[in-house]
């Protein structure tokens, strides 16, 4: 027998730790971890690549995307992210990819394609833990276990700052935070699924408790969430 439909969301903010506490999460319930964001990134170097303007030339960037093939290579941990065959690596972390993402994240076209993208990989792989900006509310509202991760706007900043100083680049902490508002207002004010919190979903604020604070609060509430539907299934 297979086991049950297992998928869990982490929605939020840049830099609330979503992308590494939603891995972390995945490994320790033994399922695939989709890491969204990363679809967007792609979608904003294919188009750097390609010389296109996402505020002048949406349709040519949704077209771009829909014309492209974004998957990952599932036998690597975490899952290589594929633009068309070729590993993108770290490239898609870089400042100029960040500064474009969100623009493009913001294109209907675009998203109707990464949405299909990840709804058809969660097909595929009916076990996955899942992080984004619109995984509980749009992409899976049926989820097994919601969750709306947060943290303050400095201390994101500061995360990011540190991420980039162990890279061996540069991070100014004012510049970052500043970028990190900005994006903040454009994911929740775009007309095409706005990031919000998904109806149901459980708050977790990562400012003050650890990393392995969170993803034990992570884990007791999806553990919680099977064995309830362990239960539901024995009783009928």
């Amino acid at each position: 027998m297979n086991p049950p439909r297992l998928i869990v969301t982490l929605d939020g903010p840049a830099g609330s730790g979503k992308s590494t506490l939603a891995r972390q999460l995945a490994k320790r319930l033994g399922v695939v971890f989709l890491d969204t964001g990363s679809m967007y990134r792609a979608v904003a170097l294919a188009a750097m690549r390609a010389g296109m303007s996402p505020k002048e030339e949406p349709a040519s960037v949704a077209i771009l995307a829909g014309a492209s093939q974004i998957d990952f290579d599932w036998a690597q941990d975490p899952p290589a992210l594929r633009l068309n065959g070729e590993v993108l690596g770290d490239r898609i972390r870089d400042k100029d990819v960040t500064a474009m993402v969100s623009e493009v994240a913001g294109i209907s076209g675009v998203r109707a394609a990464c949405v299909a993208a990840q709804q058809k990989i969660g097909r595929d792989h009916p076990r996955l833990v899942t992080e984004g900006r619109d995984q509980g509310s749009i992409v899976f509202p049926n989820a097994t276990v919601k969750f709306w991760v947060v943290a303050d706007a400095l201390e994101r900043a500061n995360r990011r700052a540190a991420q980039l100083h162990a890279m061996g680049k540069e991070g100014d902490v004012s510049a970052i935070y500043a970028a990190i508002r900005e994006r903040d207002h454009q994911d929740a004010s775009r007309a095409d699924s706005p990031m919000v919190r998904p109806e149901g979903a459980i708050d977790i604020d990562t400012s003050d408790i650890t990393e392995t604070e969170a993803l034990e609060l992570l884990e007791f509430y999806v553990r919680r969430a099977l064995h309830r539907q362990a239960a539901g299934s024995v009783s009928k």
